[in-house]
């Protein structure tokens, strides 16, 4: 037998029990559970806190003085009074732009309007309303520039507000010319037909051209026939160029 076979084998060593504890505890086994359990609690946990934090400021609120509260409920007030002051003040701000909004878009409309008015006198813009049409035949070119002047007068005299002859429109400082047959308007020669095409109250427009001695019986001895028609929309749409006075300006200041 052998030396080898001779000499004992040493007895492995042995654990304690704490060992074998710890051993069993590290590294950390976690299981799907286990880490499931583990979050429900610290949800658990912070609503706790947060449950406590509401409780006890609620209960410094329980717990104060009179004093305090009252302290507290003036300083609430005041905070509410300062910010109903701030919206009446913003709401009279908005209040006060808008009417100055109102007021410049009135004044616009106004200067707008004014401006139209003047356009239709001075002929610069074009016009429609309702009026007559006045057409005078003269097969025989016997009508004279002063017989059509008359007309515009007699229209003018009985409210006609635009007044367009042929393609002409008639203005504070139109003139008649030449002769009959060969009659110029402002220096534009027109033939007959004359038409005259009238903005204004047919009312008081027909019957101005139809008076015992008017323009109408004035013409029919000229050897010329005159026909007035009334209409609810007459278009005035012949057109002046917009002049610029060389010496007048206005005077405001």
């Amino acid at each position: 037998m052998s030396d080898e076979e001779q000499t004992p084998k040493a007895p492995a060593e042995q654990k304690t029990g704490r060992q074998r504890l710890a051993a069993g505890l590290w590294p950390p086994r976690v299981t799907r559970a286990q880490l499931v359990v583990a979050l429900l609690l610290f949800g658990l946990g912070l609503g706790l806190a947060i449950q406590v934090r509401s409780t006890s400021d609620d209960g410094t609120l329980r717990g104060a003085r009179q004093e305090d509260l009252v302290r507290i409920l003036d300083e609430l007030d005041d905070r509410s009074q300062r910010l109903e002051d701030e919206k009446t003040r913003l709401e009279a701000q908005r209040r006060e732009l808008e009417n100055s909004s109102n007021q410049a878009e009135e004044a616009r409309k106004q200067t707008q309007e004014r401006e139209r008015q003047l356009g239709v006198l001075a002929g610069t813009v074009a016009a429609e309303g309702p009026g007559i049409t006045l057409t005078i035949e003269d097969v025989l070119g016997a009508v004279e520039p002063d017989k059509l002047l008359d007309t515009i007068q007699e229209l003018r005299a009985a409210g006609a507000e635009a007044i367009q002859v042929n393609d002409v429109r008639v203005v504070a400082d139109t003139y008649f010319s030449g002769r009959a047959g060969a009659v110029e308007v402002d220096g534009r020669k027109i033939t007959p037909p004359y038409r005259f095409k009238v903005i204004g109250k047919p009312q008081d427009l027909e019957p101005a051209l139809n008076i015992p001695g008017g323009i109408v019986q004035t013409l029919e001895k000229e050897q010329a026939t005159a026909t007035v028609t009334r209409s609810e929309k007459i278009i005035v749409n012949a057109l002046r160029p917009a002049k610029r006075p060389d010496y007048a300006r206005s005077s405001s200041q």
